[in-house]
């Protein structure tokens, strides 16, 4: 089983990224238009339309809104109490927390779902929702952590950012079409199928060639011990939130894989956005990408039996 797996999702989704590496080290691809052709083109799409062919019902809803707000604030519990045992500074402090909880739902999470469970809709839905949930925290409490470490930033600038990203209009759009049954014309289905259709192969690429910008090293045991709790702890407390919530089925296989993402590529341009650690924030994306070929393949072999 777990050679079917590594072969049939793993392999696949490292075989892209290295396609994006090999192509950033030949080309030197421009990283900002990717990101903007990923984030604001092709995530939306596959947002609207994972709501809009969506199975989850308002308790599944309820059910996973509370499993990611309880799942990031424990995660602050740990980065917290693991901070205050390392003697972080603040600025520190703000890089490590979002090394554990902005994970890559997105541009690698999302791959991974689709493989994983063949393109279910209620399977993608979640990741979907998932992944606008991390935007929220990205973009509200990511970047205020790292502005009130360096410059002292408000909540209400975090929020204009959030408020200017197209992936929440996007969910509830599809959200809206959904419920009412609006069908969607020809002329809009066939673009966004088209859009949607290019995101395995597009968003892995971009991952393969913003990863390779940092190079590697293997010198910094806080960046060990980000990786350990990222991969580690984060899908046992997923687990955890799992069985609490008597989660079952797909949801519960979802959400456990969903909480075994590595670092995510935003926690690195937060830090250089602010130069606030950034040589911290790059080591641990890289590395938790790298690793999560063993602990993603061992999710979702565990991920069969739950529920």
């Amino acid at each position: 089983m777990i050679a079917q797996i590594l072969l049939d999702v793993v392999l696949p989704i490292f075989v892209l990224i290295g396609l994006g590496a090999l192509m950033q080290r030949a080309f030197r691809l421009d990283l900002y238009t990717l990101a903007k052709i990923n984030f604001y083109y092709i995530t939306p799409a596959v947002v609207f339309l994972s709501m809009y062919h969506s199975e989850m019902s308002p308790a599944l809803l309820g059910n996973v809104t509370l499993f990611y707000a309880l799942y990031v604030l424990l995660l602050y519990v740990v980065s917290t109490i693991v901070s205050r045992r390392m003697k972080f500074n603040r600025g520190m402090k703000a890089a490590f927390t979002n090394s554990l909880i902005l994970d890559n739902s997105g541009n690698y999470g999302l791959p991974i779902n689709q493989l994983a469970f063949r393109g279910d809709p209620l399977a993608a839905s979640l990741q979907a929702l998932i992944m606008t949930f991390q935007s929220l925290v990205t973009f509200t409490y990511g970047v205020m952590s790292v502005q009130r470490a360096k410059t002292g930033g408000t909540l209400k600038a975090a929020l204009i950012g959030f408020l200017k990203m197209p992936v929440p209009y996007a969910l509830v759009l599809g959200l809206v079409f959904h419920v009412f049954r609006v069908p969607l014309p020809e002329f809009a289905s066939k673009p966004l199928g088209y859009i949607s259709d290019s995101m395995v192969s597009v968003a892995l690429l971009t991952l393969g060639a913003q990863i390779v910008k940092y190079p590697l090293r293997l010198d910094r045991l806080d960046v060990y011990i980000s990786v350990i709790l990222r991969l580690l702890i984060g899908p046992a407390i997923g687990l955890l939130l799992i069985f609490l919530l008597g989660l079952k089925g797909v949801p519960a296989q979802a959400l456990l894989i969903a909480s075994g993402m590595p670092t995510g590529v935003n926690s690195t341009i937060l830090a250089e956005e602010y130069d606030n650690e950034p040589d911290f924030a790059s080591q641990t994306v890289l590395i938790s990408t790298l690793l999560n070929i063993v602990t993603i393949t061992a999710l979702i072999s565990l991920a069969k039996y739950v529920g």
